[in-house]
């Protein structure tokens, strides 16, 4: 992809909204890109987190392993708790903390296109450009607290719509 390109690609993503044509030019200047088939894993649950990525073409579901937790055996289903779309970003926390990754991310469609933001690079802009870092924190912020309103709404489902075990 020409920088052209990805400035026009990420003008539309939510995480860069509002950014001016400079700001987008410069954080397309530190995109790589990579094309990844259909079940190929992109991260996995609990490894280091280093990169942002934003989906150019394809699917991607955030997936968690439930064994990871104890709550059952080894080998058991991983549950899918987000499918992503054009535009939608993820890998966001690792822009906050350094921390392992809380869930894994697998390309769920053949020829999934992603760019890749590295943490380091950003974070240098950011502190280059301190309007750019406080719009590209502003928004993402209000992108984890949409991800945490859905994560609650589907927490309260589960609490209120799961047959109550009346034998307590």
């Amino acid at each position: 992809m020409s920088t052209a390109s990805i400035v026009s690609f990420l003008k539309q993503s939510d995480i860069f909204y509002q950014f001016t044509p400079t700001q987008l030019e410069l954080v397309a200047n530190l995109c790589q890109e990579a094309v990844y088939q259909k079940d190929d894993l992109i991260f996995k649950e609990n490894s280091g987190s280093k990169e942002l990525y934003v989906i150019v073409q394809g699917e991607v579901d955030i997936f968690v392993d439930p064994s990871l937790v104890g709550t059952l055996e080894a080998g058991s289903e991983n549950k899918t708790i987000a499918t992503l779309r054009r535009g939608q970003s993820f890998g966001e926390v690792a822009l906050v903390d350094e921390g392992l990754r809380s869930a894994s991310a697998c390309a769920s469609q053949k020829d999934t296109r992603l760019l890749i933001i590295p943490r380091d690079k950003l974070i240098m802009l950011c502190d280059t450009y301190p309007q750019l870092g406080y719009r590209l924190m502003y928004n993402l912020a209000a992108d984890l607290a949409m991800k945490i309103r859905n994560t609650d709404l589907r927490i309260r489902e589960q609490l209120l719509y799961k047959p109550q075990d009346k034998s307590r």
